[in-house]
């Protein structure tokens, strides 16, 4: 498994480079860098996601969940230049790339942070991401528990997951999570969920432990 899971500060030598983003509404070069996700090239997910995705919410807070070097947050930043977002990683390098790229871009409404800078009373009108599956399920139903709880009511996140990942039985999970998931797009083996936020809970419902955006079921795909 790649550091740029895990690492604030990869350890792999500095080596920039460069990929293009091109898409019907917007052409970008981006600065990369050895160390984080997919620096020669636009991953394949990600592209897939950026051309099926729905237009976002013209303004509000709007989030890239696991941002590396930027070219979701950008193209959020492009098609809502009224809305706020943030581009989240724990990858420091990644993160200075991305505001290196938004720069580049003329891009003056993103911010590339650590999830832990964020306002906790931030809510989100929408979430995109090509999430880090390989961190293991656990880890993963964790951080989307976390960010998926931080929508606004109605608001809807977009998440492009391989078949092979388990695309499938995260929109199993997600759903039996009171998230409701459908899946909006499927190509060259990658699903694009659409996943709305789950209604408030109700205070007199089962007791959850004292975990604040922990689900109430332990079910396992």
């Amino acid at each position: 498994m790649g550091e740029h899971y895990f690492a604030e500060r990869p350890e792999t030598a500095s080596r920039r480079g460069t990929v293009d983003l091109v898409l019907p509404d917007l052409h970008l070069r981006l600065a990369t860098d050895r160390g984080m996700f997919s620096p020669d090239r636009i991953d394949p997910g990600t592209r897939i996601l950026l051309e099926t995705v729905p237009p976002p919410p013209p303004d509000g807070d709007l989030l890239d969940l696991g941002c590396g070097y930027g070219p979701i947050a950008l193209t959020m930043a492009t098609r809502a230049p009224r809305a706020r977002v943030y581009g989240v990683d724990v990858n420091i390098r990644a993160l200075e790339l991305g505001q290196v790229n938004a720069q580049a871009a003329g891009l003056d409404n993103v911010r590339f942070i650590r999830p832990g800078e964020i306002d906790p009373d931030v809510r989100f009108a929408a979430l995109w991401s090509n999430p880090p599956i390989r961190i293991g399920k656990a880890a993963l139903h964790d951080l989307l528990t976390t960010w998926l709880d931080r929508l606004s009511p109605g608001a809807t996140a977009h998440l492009v997951v391989q078949k092979h990942l388990g695309s499938d039985s995260l929109h199993r999970w997600l759903d039996q999570h009171d998230w409701p998931t459908e899946r909006i797009a499927s190509r060259s083996a990658y699903r694009v969920l659409a996943v709305t936020a789950r209604p408030p809970r109700d205070p007199a419902g089962p007791d959850d432990g004292g975990l604040p955006g922990r689900p109430h079921r332990e079910e396992t795909p």
